[in-house]
């Protein structure tokens, strides 16, 4: 299965991270970065298809998760307002996860599976 989810966790409540708006932008040859989707994390933190079963092209992405809005709904700071996680798909043909694990104060992200 090709193409592109996330799964996001928050660390400080030990659960998904429900609501959270992620876009998805792609970096053009000359360096620009055009969105290409946005989506919101369902009720168990997940976006489980960002590109309606298209693959992923190669070339540099980018996904961008809005933790200020996040986190200002339940009235907790936000240190990183925008977490931007830049990546590169080499080959379409593999599916690409990226989960981010999260607080109030920082992040982690992984290549997953």
């Amino acid at each position: 299965m090709s193409g592109l989810t996330t799964h996001v966790l928050d660390l400080t409540v030990g659960r998904p991270a429900s609501g959270v708006t992620v876009t998805l932008s792609r970096r053009d040859a000359s360096g620009v970065w055009t969105s290409v989707a946005e989506r919101v994390t369902d009720d168990d933190g997940r976006v489980r298809d960002f590109l309606g079963g298209a693959p992923l092209l190669v070339g540099r992405y980018q996904l961008v998760f809005a933790m200020g809005e996040y986190f200002g709904a339940r009235g907790d700071p936000a240190f990183h307002p925008r977490i931007p996680v830049e990546f590169e798909v080499t080959d379409p043909d593999q599916h690409h996860h990226v989960p981010l694990l999260l607080s109030p104060f920082g992040y982690s992200t992984y290549r997953g599976s």
